[in-house]
């Protein structure tokens, strides 16, 4: 018989769950507790199958027939009730996922395989300047010119590094999504079409050699703070990326063997890289020891947790007077002109600089094989910096005599 209101509200709940039934594979299941929920038993493809319908009463006796017969009309066309059911539930999450849920996954799933520069710089770039502008957005509904409108606004800032790097970033976050099947196209492709002219390449600025003197002269003189100062001086003696310094926790390094190794996960080669420390660079390290040694970083900020910022030793020289003319990265190419000028072993220097090898049993060689003749190298470095330094000092007193 079919069931009528009255039946399924005077139905009291037994020690176990039973069921009353309607018709066309329509029943209500009474539960111990008392909940009553509506089902729809059916056979697809030979398997028996049940399919929730909604609890009673919030889904009245009527409105269960009529969804149990919207089933019925799916079975008659060869279509799953339950696989409909779930899909549709998967479209309409789909249809309500905003950008930012999508591309901070995306964010989450990629920078524990990424160097801590790249993780730092994408989050940043998120953050300031991708999530406020489309953040809110509904990932679906996101069109090719609203991409172009964001980075545009980028471009306009004069950052065209920051913008190209956001363009990658919206690419591989509408792959990410294309593979997790929440957006059916990528509407970032092809954004470099309308990307702003790329000003012509322009080296880190650095001084000479002859130079050295006079700037670190200006380094003892500025009213800067120590830790700048001597990460000033250590760039100058290793050679190492800025960020590779700043962010050097004390665990890397063995003073007593004037050892620096920095691990792959740290490098931009994503390869470990051992820095041959010179006697002055040692020094340097053994005075900040009494600095920041209870800390875990070597260039603790002020929150000693997090390192100096990166903009610190670039804002120092500019203080010194040297907008233009050095960056913490120009200490890099200077030394690279300057040994390649004294006739250095190229590979020597390409090593030092962390350079990446394309042969990658060759550059595993050379990473064992060259310390020692770097070690050497670096050595001799760092003691013609104190040499000229020590002509300039002399020719001063020189000059005031």
């Amino acid at each position: 018989m079919p069931l009528s209101d009255t039946t399924i509200r005077t139905a009291k709940p037994k020690d176990k769950l039973y069921r009353l039934t309607d018709a066309n594979g329509l029943c209500l299941e009474v539960a111990p507790t008392g909940s009553k929920l509506w089902r729809y038993r059916y056979r697809f493809n030979g398997s028996a199958k049940m399919l929730a319908l909604g609890a009673y009463p919030a889904v009245t006796l009527l409105k269960a027939r009529q969804r149990r017969d919207e089933a019925r009309n799916l079975l008659a066309e060869g279509t799953d009730p339950a696989e409909h059911k779930k899909a549709a539930k998967q479209a309409q999450k789909v249809d309500g996922l905003t950008f930012e849920t999508l591309a901070r996954e995306w964010y989450d799933y990629n920078s524990p395989r990424w160097a801590e520069a790249t993780a730092y710089k994408a989050k940043l770039y998120l953050d300031n300047d991708i999530i406020p502008g489309i953040g809110s957005r509904p990932i679906k509904t996101i069109t090719r010119p609203e991409l172009v409108e964001l980075v545009r606004s980028v471009e306009a800032r004069g950052t065209l590094n920051a913008a190209g790097k956001i363009r990658q970033w919206l690419h591989q976050i509408f792959r990410y999504g294309l593979a997790k099947g929440v957006v059916d196209a990528n509407p970032a492709t092809d954004l470099s079409v309308v990307a702003a002219p790329v000003k012509a390449a322009r080296h880190h600025p650095h001084v000479t050699f002859a130079e050295l003197p006079e700037l670190l002269g200006q380094c003892e003189a500025a009213n800067i703070h120590i830790l700048t100062r001597h990460a000033i001086r250590l760039l100058m003696l290793t050679a190492v990326r800025p960020g590779e310094l700043r962010q050097a926790p004390w665990a890397e390094f063995d003073l007593d063997a004037a050892t620096w190794t920095i691990p792959a996960e740290r490098m931009k080669a994503r390869r470990p890289h051992i820095v041959p420390l010179p006697r002055q660079a040692v020094a340097i390290l053994r005075q900040l020891q009494g600095v920041t040694g209870r800390y875990s970083l070597v260039f603790a900020g002020a929150n000693p947790e997090r390192p100096m910022s990166e903009n610190t030793v670039n804002k120092a020289l500019r203080l010194m007077g040297y907008e233009g003319r050095q960056t913490g990265h120009g200490f890099r190419h200077l030394l690279s002109t300057e040994l390649n000028g004294r006739g250095y072993n190229k590979d020597w220097i390409e090593r030092q600089l962390a350079h990446g090898d394309t042969d990658e049993i060759r550059g595993t060689y050379n990473h064992a094989a060259y310390v020692e003749q770097r070690r050497e190298m670096m050595q001799s470095w760092a003691d013609s910096i104190d040499a000229v330094c020590a002509g300039a000092n002399v020719v001063s007193i020189k000059r005031k005599a």
